[in-house]
Formats: C-alpha cells, structure tokens, sequence
C-alpha cells in the first residue's frame, strides 16, 4: 500500500472513531436522561402516595375521634357534669357518662343535634330512640337502643319533665324531628320521691332523646 493510502486509511479510522466515541456519549446521555425521568416519576409517585396515606389517616382520626364526634361526626359534648360520647352520630347510640353534683331545680337540657322536621307538642305521639342514666353516677337504667327498636308512646302519659323536653314549655322549645337532645330532669319532673325499678326515689335523671317523628 502506498503511503497516501495509508495516511488515507488512518485518516478514516481516526474518523471512525471519533463518530464512534460521540455515538457512545450521546446514548450515555440519553440513558441518563430516562433514569433521570423515571428515578423523577418515582420520587413524585412516592410524595402522591405518603400524601394520600397521611389524608386517610387524618380522615379516619377525624371520624372516629371522639367517640362520636366530633362532629363533627362522633363528637363528644359536656353539659352541666354529663359527658355524651358520638354526641351528634344519629346512627349509634349516645354514650352518655355523668358525675353531677348539684341537682337542677328545673328542666336542663342542650341540643346536641338541632332537628329540621316537624315540632313535637307536649300532647304528640312520637317515635324516639332514647337512653336514659341517673344523674349522680351515670348507671343507665333504661334504653331503647338496647330492645331494637324506637319507643312510640304519647307525650301526654309520661312523666312531666319527658313531656316538657321533647314537647316544650314556656322557657324550652320543642323538639324537631330529626333532632337530639340531652336533658336533665329533677325529680320532681320524673318520678319524684317514689322509685321506680332501678331508679331510687328523689333521683335526678339524664336522657338522651332522638326524635323519629310527631304527630298531632
């Protein structure tokens, strides 16, 4: 071979080489690039996920914290020594806890769920789900969660302070269907100085009443 041909020959492969090397540095850079991109997604995919879990906990924290409620749903409410546990969940029954001290002269009570329906009236026929603790300890005496089922009786054969707090009276307003109200009736607005079952005499009562429904 002559020696143009060979400066010629070397000249070439130089050349190849070259083209070579940059063909390999541009697939570098472009398998770099797409580990770039995927490590990215994946980094991004990581923070969507810890979020979504950290939104979840906190929702279910919400939901059942409180026992009932807060609230929000599951919120737990204390009104004059009685503590009412998933105070505003119309679908579970009310825990309801009291530690009172000083009994009420009159009629006590606070809407824990403000009703939209219909007003019951001190003579109305109504449909309640209620549980029903004595003031002092909070031991329940009574419950119609427990049987199954909502009570259905007239306002009109109860005892005074029953009537008063679900049909109203001059200082308290009825009760709406769709409604639940914590009331604290003195004795004498329940069964006064004679017991009844598991209630001594002179006792202060604490109800938790759901209104399902009044007629006339």
């Amino acid at each position: 071979m002559s020696t143009s041909q060979q400066r010629r020959e070397a000249e070439r492969r130089r050349l190849q080489n070259q083209l070579d090397e940059r063909r390999a540095r541009e697939a570098a850079r472009k398998r770099f690039t797409v580990i770039a991109s995927i490590v990215t997604t994946l980094v991004v995919l990581a923070a969507i996920v810890v979020v979504v879990v950290v939104a979840t906990s906190g929702s279910d924290n919400t939901k059942s914290g409180g026992g009932g409620g807060g609230s929000a749903v599951g919120s737990t409410v204390t009104f004059q020594g009685v503590t009412v546990s998933r105070a505003n969940d119309l679908k579970m029954e009310p825990k309801v806890s009291s530690k009172g001290t000083t009994d009420p002269t009159e009629l006590q009570y606070k809407d824990l769920v403000v009703g939209s329906g219909k007003a019951a009236s001190p003579s109305a026929n109504v449909s309640v789900q209620y549980t029903g603790v004595l003031y002092k300890d909070g031991k329940q005496f009574d419950s119609s969660w427990t049987r199954g089922q909502p009570a259905q009786f007239s306002l009109a054969q109860v005892v005074p302070g029953f009537t008063q707090g679900i049909g109203g009276n001059a200082k308290v307003p009825p009760m709406k269907v769709g409604g639940r109200r914590l009331m604290i009736l003195p004795s004498a607005l329940g069964y006064g100085a004679r017991a009844n079952g598991s209630i001594p005499a002179n006792s202060t009562l604490v109800f938790v009443v759901d209104l399902k429904s009044a007629t006339s």
